[in-house]
């Protein structure tokens, strides 16, 4: 399991719902069109519109553009779609999600793009205390008290950290969030890392390690790695049109972006938007090269070209970069996919017969200062018929163990589990891991994150149109950046840009 788990091909050319699930069943059947092996070599298509990326960005604008009358094709890389968003099967008949898999308030879009296809959410388990491990000490504390979830640090510490995430919203509230870059203090903020900004800020050791863990929590990135300007616009975009984004929405799990999960995993989001889309949805077809030709576009696919009028591009900047372009892509917008890198990112699913840390009055939800994951959540399904405890592997951490083998990892993750939640965490009945720094069509997530001075100079390409080419992406949101949510607002918005030249 080095790579992501490849979800197994029939052997036709039409996949199940069930196959693009990994194995849970699903009620209903559609038919996704399969353009690698098994189908005829260099077949055509001629549509309105070519999606490149099954993901929730692509498939909400496939949705939007067929809604309005125009042909299309979504054009897949893997045998499956979702992108960074899949239910791994697990030994036991059941799954867990090994990439995006929350939700919170605000986050207005994906919640009725779910509600639209029928998928239900279920609220994360949080009943009982969470646990600090800080400087080899284990310590529980309530979530409910008078400090929220905030770690039980020093009182100098816990002083310091109210105050520098107060000066993060504050500063956060003056960064437009379609255009950061415009922010009066734009350059001023783009020239220092996060990293810089915290030393001279969070300057209670106790209060610098909050911040650490939740730039790594949220970024899967150092905060050597981030740009200032970036870290506040991601900030202000943890919210919507009528709510201002806010530090603690961003990282908290009760009102906050991991308060739910979807009843039947992610994954059942982007799989029943393909279903409606119907053999619309090509898998298997990772794009190589889009050239202008005349009035339209050739779209080079394994085993489909395909010529639209538009294309549409949802995939992370520096993926998208992969493509090769003719004529070639404005130089700042080429310039931009280039300096826009993926985080680092693992996820470890440790599953139990039942979830055994609730009975000593855990929620399974961890915040640590050391070993390979320092954040965990209570994964375990809604009628808790078995319990799963879910561990990120980010940043230095996970690239730390980029090449090691699974057995390393888990051999790892099990030793912190054992660490936090007793000796009963050695011995799970099964183990996944999903390693997105491994994983071809991704290559790192959650999102593509800017460095400092990468806002400032090539923003204003992330989402302007290069010739017939439009950019969708959680990349390119303005709300919810990085997140589903962010995902499925860009691709409503590059349909509309797409409908209004078509």
């Amino acid at each position: 399991m080095a790579r992501e788990r490849q979800l197994s091909r029939q052997p036709s050319s039409r996949l199940t719902r069930r196959s693009l699930l990994g194995g849970a069943a699903v009620t209903g059947a559609a038919t996704l069109v399969g353009a690698g092996a098994g189908t005829a070599a260099a077949a055509t298509r001629d549509v309105d519109v070519a999606v490149v990326g099954g993901g929730l960005a692509g498939l909400t604008a496939a949705r939007d553009l067929v809604a309005a009358g125009k042909s299309v094709v979504v054009l897949e890389a893997r045998d499956r779609v979702g992108g960074r968003v899949v239910n791994l099967k697990l030994t036991n008949g059941g799954f867990t999600e090994g990439g995006g898999e929350f939700i919170g308030p605000t986050q207005d879009r994906i919640k009725a793009l779910a509600d639209s296809l029928g998928v239900a959410t279920f609220t994360t388990y949080n009943t009982g205390k969470n646990l600090l491990y800080k400087d080899g000490k284990k310590t529980a504390y309530a979530t409910d008290g008078l400090l929220g979830s905030v770690p039980p640090i020093d009182i100098a510490g816990l002083a310091n950290a109210a105050v520098v995430q107060a000066e993060l919203d504050d500063m956060a509230a003056q960064v437009p969030v379609d255009a950061p870059w415009t922010a009066a203090k734009a350059d001023e903020w783009d020239k220092q890392t996060f990293e810089s900004w915290l030393n001279a800020n969070a300057v209670i050791p106790s209060a610098k390690f909050l911040f650490d863990v939740a730039c790594t929590s949220v970024f899967s990135a150092q905060p050597r790695e981030l740009s200032l300007l970036y870290v506040l616009f991601y900030i202000a975009a943890a919210g919507n049109e009528s709510n201002a984004g806010t530090l603690e929405r961003l990282t908290e799990t009760a009102n906050g972006a991991q308060e739910s999960r979807f009843v039947g995993g992610s994954q059942q989001v982007p799989i029943k938007l393909a279903a409606a889309l119907g053999s619309r949805v090509v898998l298997s077809a990772p794009v190589r090269s889009i050239t202008l030709s005349g009035s339209k576009y050739l779209v080079t696919a394994d085993g489909l070209m395909v010529t639209a009028r538009r294309v549409v591009v949802a995939l992370p900047p520096p993926l998208a970069a992969r493509i090769a372009y003719d004529p070639l892509l404005p130089a700042d917008r080429d310039q931009l996919s280039q300096r826009l890198p993926m985080g680092s990112i693992g996820k470890a699913i440790a599953v139990y017969d039942t979830p055994f840390w609730r009975a000593d009055g855990l929620n399974g939800q961890v915040v640590s200062d050391t070993g390979i994951v320092r954040s965990t959540f209570d994964n375990s399904p809604p009628d808790a018929s078995y319990g799963a405890l879910m561990g990120f592997i980010e940043a230095d951490e996970m690239r730390a163990f980029d090449a090691s083998t699974v057995d390393e990892v888990k051999a790892a993750v099990l030793k912190d589990y054992a660490t936090y939640f007793g000796d009963k965490a050695k011995s799970p009945t099964s183990f996944v891991l999903q390693r997105w720094d491994n994983e071809g069509f991704s290559r790192g997530g959650p999102v593509a994150y800017a460095p400092p001075g990468v806002l400032t100079e090539y923003g204003p390409a992330l989402r302007r149109p290069s010739g017939g080419i439009h950019w969708a992406g959680t990349e390119t949101s303005t709300y919810w950046n990085g997140y589903m949510d962010g995902a499925v607002r860009s691709g409503e918005r590059v349909a509309k840009e797409v409908l209004a030249v078509l």
